[in-house]
């Protein structure tokens, strides 16, 4: 046997268990997938997205006369947006900042600092972070349970993922790319803003994108600041549900646990969703 034979017939071996593995390993994500569509879809109908959550005693009701589950989630996907939303809007902008100022200033004292806290909140556990956010934010700030705390506290989950992918991206980029900008006499925050971040922006879209769809599945740190709610609510001083409260308030009540598979079926395609367009977007800003 010649040695490129060998090395076809050892290439060809390295391929087909590479693709058995991936095979083995898809197995149980297909199998979360089929039972999630096996038992949601039977419940998603347009009330599903139009009404609140059933109470118990509506749920009740509805088994014992044989009828379908009524009700929605309404309540808890007007409550995501709205709390993923502004936690998006407090965790972009001082992750970005931070990102950059990694990437451009990594040996300085306030870098180590915001690497060491980023680095140390990435390791937290969530519901820890609803603690801090309950103290920090619901006794002394809202003076109680309300969609901006809970903002807040899916925001400090953001932050990590956001200023990694903004310094990576960041220094990933040519060096002759800023120094061109300033030897034309543009400032620095100038070229900051207009050639490195724009420049950037494909990697650091996938951080943010990485960040809302970890944060989009919380539930630990919901239950401890925005609680939940039974109606459709857009105020941030007040208690929000969330499609994630729903799904554990659901698991609580054995006359509504029906209505976990939808719930998590509804969330799995938002996020899926939410991917494909973000990746989709990121695709067409790298390649102009």
């Amino acid at each position: 046997m010649t040695n490129t034979r060998y090395r076809q017939i050892k290439d060809k071996a390295f391929f087909y268990t590479v693709c058995a593995i991936t095979a083995i390993t898809m197995i149980p994500l297909i199998s979360i997938i089929w039972e999630l569509i096996k038992k949601g879809i039977k419940h998603i109908n347009f009330s599903f997205f139009t009404e609140v959550a059933p109470s118990t005693l509506d749920a009740m009701l509805a088994k014992t006369a044989g009828e379908g589950m009524p009700g929605g989630i309404a309540n808890g996907i007007v409550g995501t947006l709205l709390i993923v939303s502004v936690a998006s809007l407090i965790a972009i902008p001082i992750g970005v900042l931070a990102g950059v100022q990694l990437a451009e200033k990594a040996n300085s004292k306030f870098s180590h600092a915001i690497r060491f806290t980023a680095e140390l909140l990435n390791g937290v556990p969530s519901i820890v972070l609803g603690i801090i956010a309950y103290a920090w934010v619901v006794r002394p700030i809202t003076g109680g349970y309300s969609a901006l705390a809970g903002s807040l506290a899916l925001a400090i989950m953001m932050l990590p993922l956001i200023i990694r992918s903004t310094e990576e991206s960041i220094k990933m980029l040519p060096t002759s790319l800023k120094e061109a900008s300033l030897a034309l006499g543009a400032s620095y925050a100038t070229t900051t803003i207009k050639i490195i971040l724009p420049s950037a922006m494909s990697g650091m879209f996938t951080g943010i994108l990485l960040s809302i769809s970890r944060v989009m599945g919380e539930t630990a740190p919901l239950i401890l600041t925005a609680l939940g709610s039974s109606v459709i609510s857009l105020d941030l001083s007040k208690p929000s549900s969330a499609v994630p409260l729903l799904i554990w308030e659901f698991y609580n009540d054995p006359y509504l646990i029906d209505m976990i598979w939808s719930s998590s079926l509804f969330l799995l395609g938002l996020i899926l969703l939410f991917n494909i367009t973000a990746k989709q977007i990121s695709k067409k800003w790298k390649t102009q």
